[in-house]
C-alpha cells in the first residue's frame, strides 16, 4: 500500500508542472476569454457587462470586421485548395524511386518549416516590395514595376501564394500516403490497359480520400489562424485599404491596439464557431467521398 502510496505521490510530482501550466495557460484564459467576451473592457478599467452587444457590434455595426471575415474566407477558400493540389502533385512526382529523393524532400519542407516565421514574411516582402528582388529583375529587362503590395487585390493574393508555398508539411503527409498504397493495384489497373488518369481518379485519389480529409481539415484550421504574414506584410496594418486585413489580424488590432479586449475575446469565439461548423461540414461530407480499405469502399 505505501509503495503504491508513493509511486502515485511521484507521478503526481511529475504531471504537476504540466497540470498548473495547462490550467494557468489554456483552461483559465479560456474561461476568462468566454466571460469577458460578453464585457466591455478595455484592459484599464474593470469589464462592464454588456450581454451580447459585442456580438452584435460584428454583424450590424463594424463594416471592417465584416470586410476582415470575407478577406479571410476568400485567403482561406482559394489558399487551401490550391496548397493541397500543389502539395499532391509534388508528392506524386517524389513518389518514386530515386536517390535524391530524400534530399527533395527536405529542400520542399524546408520552406513549410520555416514560412510561418517572421523572417520568412520578412524575406517575401523583401522580393515582392517596391524595391525587391522580383522589381529590380522587371526593370533590368525593361519592363515597369508591380506594386505587388499597393494593391489590395494583389497584395491578398501574394499573402495566398506564401501559403501555397508552405505546402512541405501536407507533402509530406500526401506521401506516406501514397507509399501506403499497394503497387500491386497499379500494376493490375495497367494489365486492364488503364491510363494516367483512370489510376489516378480510381486508385490514388479513392485510396488516398482518408488523407485528403486530414490535410483538409488541419489546413483549413491553420489558414483562418494565419497572422504572422499579413502582420508583417502590411506592417501591422492591414493595408493597403484593409486588403491583407486576415481575421486574425483584425483581432490583435481590437485587443492590443484599440485594447477592445472584450470586443477581441467575442471575435475570437465567433472565430472558433465557424472553425467548428467548417470542420462540421467536411466530416459530414466525407461519407460521400472518403473511402476506407478497412470498409472495402464506399
Amino acid at each position: 500500500m505505501q509503495t503504491n502510496m508513493k509511486q502515485n505521490l511521484w507521478g503526481y510530482i511529475f504531471i504537476g508542472p504540466f497540470i498548473i501550466g495547462f490550467l494557468a495557460f489554456t483552461i483559465i484564459p479560456i474561461i476568462a476569454s468566454f466571460y469577458f467576451s460578453f464585457t466591455s473592457y478595455d484592459l484599464f478599467n474593470a469589464p462592464r457587462w454588456i450581454g451580447l452587444d459585442n456580438f452584435k457590434e460584428m454583424f450590424t455595426s463594424d463594416p471592417r470586421y465584416l470586410h476582415s471575415l470575407k478577406i479571410t474566407f476568400i485567403y482561406v477558400f482559394v489558399g487551401v485548395p490550391l496548397r493541397l493540389i500543389f502539395a499532391l502533385v509534388v508528392a506524386m512526382l517524389l513518389n518514386t524511386a530515386s536517390r535524391a529523393v530524400g534530399l527533395y524532400r527536405t529542400l520542399y519542407y524546408l520552406p513549410s518549416l520555416i514560412g510561418g516565421s517572421v523572417a520568412v514574411a520578412i524575406m517575401w516582402r523583401n522580393i515582392f516590395g517596391d524595391d525587391g528582388i522580383v522589381n529590380i529583375a522587371l526593370l533590368s529587362m525593361g519592363i515597369d514595376p508591380v506594386r505587388w503590395f499597393g494593391n489590395p487585390t494583389a497584395a491578398l493574393w501574394m499573402l495566398i501564394f506564401l501559403s501555397v508555398w508552405q505546402f512541405g508539411s501536407s507533402m509530406l503527409i500526401f506521401l506516406a500516403g501514397l507509399k501506403s498504397i499497394p503497387q500491386s493495384y497499379y500494376e493490375a489497373a495497367s494489365v486492364d490497359g488503364a491510363s494516367f488518369f483512370q489510376k489516378f481518379f480510381n486508385i490514388t485519389i479513392p485510396m488516398l480520400s482518408p488523407v485528403i480529409l486530414f490535410n483538409a481539415i488541419m489546413q483549413t484550421i491553420a489558414a483562418f489562424m494565419t497572422f504572422v504574414p499579413a502582420f508583417i506584410i502590411s506592417k501591422g496594418t492591414g493595408g493597403p485599404l484593409d486588403g491583407t486585413l486576415l481575421y486574425s489580424l483584425y483581432l490583435f488590432k481590437q485587443g492590443f491596439e484599440f485594447f477592445h479586449m472584450g470586443y477581441a475575446s467575442a471575435m475570437a469565439w465567433v472565430m472558433l464557431i465557424i472553425i467548428a461548423i467548417l470542420t462540421s461540414l467536411i466530416f459530414l461530407s466525407s461519407k460521400y467521398w472518403v473511402h476506407y480499405e478497412s470498409e472495402g469502399g464506399k
